[in-house]
C-alpha cells in the first residue's frame, strides 16, 4: 500500500475527454497545410505526445512550427471548448482537496491552454498548480520538473497520474510513482509496459483507493 500526498495529473485522457477539441484542430492544421488528415484511430495517438512529436510524424520538419501555430489559432478560439470532464472527476477533484491533498496539472498541452481550459470547465480552483508545457520545455519529464521544484514535494509521496505511456516514461525519469488510468487514450499493457506502478479503472475507482490508502503495486 502506499500513502501519496502530491498528485499530478495529465489533463488530456485522464481529467477531460478533450478528443473532439484536439482531432478538430489537427485537421484544421493539416487541411491548412495542404496535408491529407490522418485517421480518427491515428489521431488518437496524437493526443498525449507533446505537438512536437505528433506533428514530426507526418508533417515535413520545415513546416512543423507552422503547423503548432495553425493547430493553436485554432485551439485557442474553438477546440479548448470542445471538451468535457470525465464522469467522476469533478467529485474525485473536490474530496482530494477537501482531503489536504496538494494537486497539480502537469500537462504536454501548451500551458496557457492548459490554464484556460480549466478555467472554462471551472476546476482551476481545486489545484495547487497548473503545469504545462513552454517553449523549450515541453516533454512530460520537463514539465513535472518544473512542478516538483515549484511544490518542494517528496517524491516518496509523489505520483503522476495519466492515461498514456509518455505520463509513465515522463514519471519514472523524474524518479516519480506512477500511475495509469484505462478511461482515456491509452491501454492497460502499454501503460505497464512503459513502468505504471498503479493502474486505476475509473475516476470513482481511484478516489476511493486513494482516500482509503488502499493502492497497490503491480
Amino acid at each position: 500500500m502506499q500513502n501519496f500526498k502530491y498528485i499530478f495529473f495529465d489533463l488530456d485522457g485522464t481529467l477531460v475527454d478533450s478528443s473532439a477539441g484536439i482531432k478538430n484542430a489537427f485537421h484544421y492544421a493539416f487541411t491548412s497545410l495542404n496535408i491529407k488528415t490522418p485517421d480518427s484511430k491515428e489521431l488518437d495517438t496524437f493526443i498525449g505526445p507533446p505537438l512536437e512529436v505528433s506533428f514530426a510524424s507526418v508533417v515535413p520538419e520545415a513546416d512543423i512550427n507552422h503547423a503548432i501555430a495553425l493547430f493553436r489559432e485554432y485551439y485557442k478560439n474553438k477546440g479548448v471548448f470542445e471538451t468535457q470532464l470525465y464522469h467522476g472527476v469533478k467529485e474525485l477533484l473536490l474530496e482530494l482537496e477537501n482531503s489536504d491533498y496538494h494537486i497539480y496539472i502537469t500537462t504536454s498541452k501548451n500551458e496557457v491552454m492548459a490554464n484556460k481550459m480549466a478555467q472554462y470547465l471551472k476546476i482551476d480552483k481545486h489545484f495547487n498548480g497548473i503545469f504545462g508545457s513552454l517553449p523549450n520545455s515541453y516533454h512530460k519529464a520537463d514539465v513535472l520538473t518544473r512542478a516538483l521544484n515549484y511544490s518542494h514535494a517528496n517524491l516518496n509521496q509523489s505520483v503522476i497520474i495519466g492515461d498514456t505511456k509518455f505520463d509513465m516514461i515522463g514519471g519514472k525519469s523524474v524518479g516519480m510513482n506512477t500511475l495509469g488510468v484505462l478511461w482515456g487514450f491509452g491501454y492497460r499493457d502499454e501503460l505497464i509496459n512503459n513502468g505504471a506502478d498503479f493502474i486505476s479503472n475509473s475516476p470513482q475507482n481511484l478516489l476511493t483507493a486513494l482516500i482509503n490508502n488502499t493502492l497497490h503495486k503491480l
